[in-house]
């Protein structure tokens, strides 16, 4: 009887892990595509503000000899 709830339970858990691995994949899958129009939005401000956007200003910095 303690090998049939074994075997059970091991099918159980192994159904688990195939929908936590499908589950995992959908949600890599929408990561990379909103990744991929954050940097397309990105790439298109840049172009319209001539490379501007998130650019730090430098300031002059002098050395003493």
């Amino acid at each position: 009887m303690g090998a049939v709830v074994s075997c059970i339970a091991d099918a159980f858990r192994a159904i688990g892990r195939a929908i936590m691995t499908v589950i995992s994949a959908i949600g890599r899958a929408i990561t990379a595509i909103v990744n991929g129009i954050v940097e397309f939005l990105m790439i298109i401000v840049s172009c319209l503000t001539c490379n501007r956007v998130g650019r730090r200003r430098r300031g002059v910095t002098t050395s003493t000899v």
